[in-house]
């Protein structure tokens, strides 16, 4: 698995050392995008599994690339959560979730159990709060380093220096992109606390909230960068230098950009507890993983859960390297 970036390595008193990575997988983000990167495939009983595959195959990847000593998944819950109280309008254009991956969802949390990854989901709240929580939980839980897997660039308000970073797939399930602090600005053009304010300004066509009509990513990240954050953009507004037209908007959508705080904002205090001993994952090959796959006929899994495809795979790559070093070399001796 390709992964660009390299904020896995974490210090204590300026020396790497071992560290416990806690992976945290968003589960909704990661099935609808392998339901979209992946042809359809069945079971031998003729059951939609095509979702299944994408999940196990980034589980797999994921593990033998960033080498976690915790796993867990967040999922949705269905049904509405606060933000549908605060917002009657809240993602209510999203469309309706097809059969073929509405049956596929506890296919899934199935083969997470299998794997003995613990799973967190709660009524009224999303996977992304889920996942806050649990974030914010590792500062008293001895958790080194968080990296996420998502999709979902409402998460990147999470990544805070070495210590909470967002693994986002870039090229389908096969390549991704880690992101730091510094990543999520180039980005984004502000720092990950300030995402909460951009998306208030901006609005989210995605989460389906207006924001301040009028205001653009341009000028939201201009008034974040000058001001700081939404509060301070209205309790400076009056004696600042900010144009009366710019001015004229942001006083007219001051109830909206202050709605979007809170819509956008990933609760970091839902009531879950994480515990560090029931996600420690030392080997994805386990009877029950076995016997999982196996009734799935994902043979070519079943392979790679042990790392066997993988070795072969830099067994190539190494004896490719190896041969072009030595042609190199025979053809710098030709010219002598």
């Amino acid at each position: 698995m390709m992964i660009s970036n390299t904020c896995l390595v974490a210090k204590r008193n300026g020396h790497s050392n071992l560290m416990n990575r806690l992976v945290l997988i968003d589960g909704n983000a990661i099935m609808h995008r392998a339901y979209h990167a992946l042809p359809p495939l069945t079971t031998p009983d003729g059951k939609p599994a095509h979702v299944v595959y994408g999940f196990v195959s980034m589980i797999i990847k994921i593990f033998h690339a960033l080498k976690p000593t915790h796993f867990a998944v967040a999922f949705d819950r269905p049904g509405p959560t606060f933000r549908n109280e605060l917002y009657k309008e809240y993602q209510i254009q999203r469309p309706k979730m097809e059969d073929d991956f509405i049956s596929q969802i506890p296919m899934v949390h199935d083969v997470v159990k299998a794997f003995g990854i613990p799973i967190f989901e709660l009524d009224g709240f999303e996977a992304d709060d889920m996942i806050g929580t649990i974030a914010k939980q590792r500062k008293s839980k001895k958790i080194d380093q968080v990296i996420i897997v998502t999709g979902d660039r409402d998460i990147l308000q999470l990544v805070e220096d070495e210590k909470v970073l967002v693994f986002m797939p870039t090229k389908g399930l096969s390549e991704g992109k880690l992101y730091s602090e510094a990543d999520v600005l180039e980005r984004m053009g502000v720092v990950p606390k300030r995402i909460i304010d951009l998306k208030a300004l901006m609005g989210d066509a995605s989460d389906n909230y207006p924001g301040v009509a009028g205001i653009g990513p341009k000028t939201a990240i201009h008034l974040l960068n000058e001001f700081g954050s939404v509060e301070n953009i209205y309790t400076s507004l009056e004696k600042s230098n900010v144009s009366d037209g710019v001015k004229t908007k942001l006083l007219a959508g001051k109830e909206s950009a202050f709605l979007g705080v809170t819509l956008a904002t990933i609760r970091t205090d839902a009531p879950i507890h994480f515990e560090p001993a029931k996600a420690v994952i030392t080997t994805l090959d386990t009877p029950e993983v076995r016997n999982t796959l196996a009734s799935l006929r994902f043979s070519s899994l079943l392979r790679r859960i042990s790392g066997e495809e993988l070795a072969t795979s830099e067994m190539t790559k190494a004896r490719d390297t190896t041969k072009q070093k030595k042609k190199e070399h025979d053809e710098q001796q030709m010219l002598f």
